[in-house]
């Protein structure tokens, strides 16, 4: 199923995503970057259609989406200094994720973590899901190792089956978020993508 999202009308498709998620589907959904492949965490058998799909080794993990800091903060999240400080910065919302420690209370579907990467991305219908929904496994949606395509029916063409929703929508373009590392020491970028490192390092030590 492909429904396409418009500007004059957001979200015209957040009741049926929803449902799609909650009924363990996978989805196709356009982000802040790229297309991506969103799934339930707790969806143990949708997790791993999803790994299936991007024909991606499951010995990587996959990163969070959250719609704020209060789901964030559910996920027993050690809330440290830079990470307070880049929640309140002007990068996010938005193209920036961050690999943080766990040390409170989790979902099951962490155990056995000791850290995550999470993201909340600068997308008003994306949020809205996830409040819906709560916590999400977003990734790009690409095959693994190859080019992360720009148009929907690129992204269909290259998974190795089709998701139970495709949502059309504009991207960026083919550029990840950047990735940095808030549990090395000190903070050390691990995908340069969206957002130039040097601004956000340069937030952090402001």
């Amino acid at each position: 199923m492909t429904d396409p999202l418009t500007d004059t009308d957001p979200d015209p498709r957040l009741d049926s995503a929803a449902a799609c998620l909650v009924q363990g589907g996978v989805i196709v959904v356009p982000t802040d970057t790229v297309f991506g492949l969103a799934v339930l965490p707790e969806r143990a058998a949708s997790v791993a259609r999803l790994f299936a799909l991007k024909d991606r080794p499951t010995v990587k993990n996959l990163p969070v989406m959250v719609s704020d800091a209060d789901q964030l903060r559910a996920l027993g999240v050690r809330m440290t200094d830079a990470v307070t400080r880049l929640l309140d910065s002007p990068f996010i919302p938005g193209a920036l994720t961050l690999a943080v420690a766990l040390d409170g209370p989790c979902p099951d579907w962490l155990a056995g973590r000791d850290e995550i990467a999470f993201r909340i991305p600068d997308d008003a219908f994306l949020r809205a899901l996830i409040a819906r929904t709560g916590p999400l496994f977003v990734t790009s949606a690409n095959r693994s190792g190859q080019p992360t395509p720009t148009a929907l029916e690129e992204v269909l063409a290259q998974l190795t089956a089709a998701p139970d929703m495709a949502l059309d929508g504009r991207v960026t373009g083919d550029t990840p978020s950047t990735l940095i590392n808030l549990n090395a020491t000190p903070p050390k970028v691990e995908r340069e993508g969206a957002i130039p490192p040097a601004e956000i390092f340069a937030w952090l030590e402001g």
